[in-house]
């Protein structure tokens, strides 16, 4: 029993990893069913929440991205994540009043993240296109004013006796305004011609009543086509209604046009579309491709100023980390440092602490690859102040670890393993707890330390068996059985040599082996027999 109520906090963290995973390949729906399986192990987590929602927002479903946006706020309600996912949802909603109510909301707790402004540089334009610009709205003739108010009040009390005096069947009827022509050609553009020609043809009552080869009425044909035309009047009518489309024509005669400055929401929202592109074509192999696109983009960010993006200096860092990603993944290794290292000057320069992080990260990995493991642990451990999480803080331990195994230092490599495991441990995240432990008995191999390596083995394999890796698990099972080899190797060599072992080490070197073995027959019959009806 002790071991099934352990289980659902150990595989927490491997359900959102999966889920994680999933969502980045485009699988939502796959990813859905691993956030909702963890969420019922830990139904308050925040994060999985807003993954969720991000999740649901995807797939289309808003209201459900909304509740868990919602969700995660009654949790926290200062967590920035969720009032970010709350605005987007909203957003998507078309509920662009409270939408930039949130962004503003989460700009003031995190006036460092770029994504805030874009959303209320975003949703100020939707409310312009939906109820245009009111600074360009300009009320002077106050008689002209009462005119029309006049106008409005007797042509109500008109509508309102012509209503008295209709018949009771007119009353029922339900009576749609027909647009003008002027209106409708606006709005179908070329299509208005053919509209106005299928009109027309409806005039030769012959043509109507007469049949097509297929045996259909070529009434029905004009009729359906005329009402498909009506359809799509009336989408683009509330895609971008008629005064949305008087408004940019104003602003095309106050000289707005191709020509013109670009507004800064203009700019942020052609810079995210431009940077998500960067980052698909990476995710998808495309490294030359997104690399050579971040090039052009950072070239274009350097010519503009700090008043047309407000967050310059972020996005020039976050280019020069992409451009050393692609490199990186094209192999050409000196120069992804120097990208990375360029994003680590101007995050230093502006004092962007999130940035640092990430180019330390970045700098690591590229001198680990490198083989250049001093180097990769000199730069990890000035990023060990920075980590802001425990899950992340078991990684970059394991990674300074493996450094120091790497260069033979295996007892500082066993302390780093020790701290990973602890901080996994506090994360309940069953994947590094496997990592960390294999790490440190790995640097106990190395010191010869045997009976403790073999202990860390099996709990390694036991580690392994939760997620379930078989992988893993034959690559444990393998490293169990060379240690042992090798702690019977010493003990045999401690006989010859006149150095006789204690009893303790030759019977736990013995029971080890035989238990390992005896395990791994024991789960096989098991699982055989459960096979069996």
């Amino acid at each position: 029993m002790a071991d099934e109520d352990l289980l659902p906090v150990l595989s927490f963290g491997n359900l959102m990893s999966e889920g994680l995973a999933l969502s980045r390949r485009g699988q939502h729906e796959k990813a859905l069913g691993r956030f909702n399986d963890a969420l019922k192990l830990r139904a308050s987590d925040k994060h999985c929440l807003i993954t969720r929602s991000k999740c649901f927002l995807r797939l289309g479903d808003t209201e459900n991205s909304l509740k868990d946006a919602e969700a995660s706020l009654q949790i926290d309600d200062t967590f920035y994540e969720g009032l970010y996912q709350k605005a987007e949802s909203l957003y998507a909603m078309g509920d662009f009043e409270f939408a930039l109510v949130f962004y503003h909301r989460g700009r003031r707790l995190r006036p460092d993240l770029h994504k805030f402004l874009l959303g209320i540089h975003k949703a100020e334009e939707a409310i312009i296109n939906c109820i245009g610009n009111p600074s360009t709205v300009k009320l002077e003739n106050k008689e002209e004013l009462c005119f029309v108010s006049r106008q409005a009040e007797l042509q109500s009390k008109k509508d309102s006796q012509k209503q008295q005096k209709k018949p009771k069947d007119q009353k029922d009827q339900k009576h749609t305004k027909k647009k003008s022509p002027k209106t409708e050609q606006q709005l179908l553009g070329r299509l208005y011609d053919d509209k106005a020609y299928l009109e027309k043809l409806l005039k030769d009552e012959d043509l109507m009543q007469s049949n097509t080869r297929q045996g259909t009425k070529v009434m029905d044909l004009v009729l359906g086509g005329i009402s498909y035309l009506n359809q799509r009047r009336d989408f683009w009518q509330q895609q971008k209604p008629m005064y949305a489309r008087e408004y940019d024509r104003k602003l095309l005669r106050l000289g707005w046009g191709r020509e013109r400055k670009l507004k800064p929401a203009e700019i942020a929202r052609a810079i995210a579309k431009e940077m998500e592109d960067i980052e698909q074509m990476l995710a998808r192999g495309s490294a030359e491709q997104s690399c050579r696109k971040a090039e052009h983009l950072l070239k274009k960010i350097r010519a503009w100023s700090e008043d047309d993006v407000p967050n310059k200096y972020e996005l020039i860092g976050n280019l020069h980390s992409h451009i050393g990603n692609a490199q990186l993944a094209m192999g050409q290794m000196e120069a992804a440092l120097h990208s990375h290292e360029m994003d680590l000057e101007c995050a230093r320069e502006h004092s962007l602490t999130d940035s640092v992080s990430r180019a330390l990260d970045n700098i690591g990995h590229v001198y680990a690859r490198l083989g250049e493991f001093q180097q990769a642990i000199n730069t990890w451990e000035e990023k060990i102040p920075l980590a802001q999480s425990s899950l992340e803080k078991a990684w970059l331990f394991h990674e300074i670890g493996r450094c120091y195994l790497e260069l033979d230092n295996a007892e500082v490599a066993q302390d780093y393993g020790e701290q990973s495991l602890q901080s996994a441990d506090e994360e309940g995240d069953v994947e590094w707890q496997l990592h960390a432990t294999v790490l440190v008995a790995q640097a106990q191999v190395k010191l010869k330390n045997y009976p403790s390596a073999i202990l860390n083995f099996e709990r390694a394999l036991e580690k392994a068996r939760l997620m379930p890796s078989e992988t893993a698990q034959n690559g444990i099972i393998a490293a169990l059985d060379n240690v042992s080899k090798s702690f019977i190797a010493e003990l045999t060599k401690g006989q010859k040599d006149g150095s006789i072992p204690s009893h303790e080490d030759r019977l736990f070197s013995r029971e080890s082996i035989k238990t390992t073995a005896e395990n791994v027959e024991e789960e096989e019959e098991e699982g055989n027999q459960d096979e069996q009806p």
